[in-house]
């Protein structure tokens, strides 16, 4: 739901991992690109909205617009939030690569 969530708040570069196999704090990994700020605060606001209606609400976020990254933790998924810069800086793509990729909408 939140790859869903995050493609329609014009999210680009939309990764859905499966770590399962790899790490044991998380099942999925959501990682996407804001172009700006206000992009970043949008995609992170459609997302909390509409998880909190369902009755899912983060254990932990991290970031802020201003900080370019942004990171809520619902249990088994992870999502990152990225301005372009920082997501090429922390490549958490190529971090997990051993991850099954799950979703990706470019």
């Amino acid at each position: 739901m939140a790859t869903e969530l995050a493609s329609e708040k014009q999210a680009r570069d939309i990764a859905m991992l499966d770590v399962r196999d790899l790490c044991s704090f998380a099942d999925y990994f959501v990682i996407c690109t804001g172009d700006t700020k206000r992009h970043i605060e949008a995609i992170w606001q459609g997302i909390d909205e509409v998880l909190r209606a369902k009755g899912v609400v983060p254990h932990h976020n991290e970031g802020t617009p201003d900080s370019n990254w942004m990171l809520a933790d619902f249990g088994s998924v992870i999502v990152h939030i990225f301005a372009p810069l920082e997501r090429d800086y922390y490549q958490l793509d190529q971090l997990w690569n051993k991850a099954i990729p799950v979703v990706r909408i470019q």
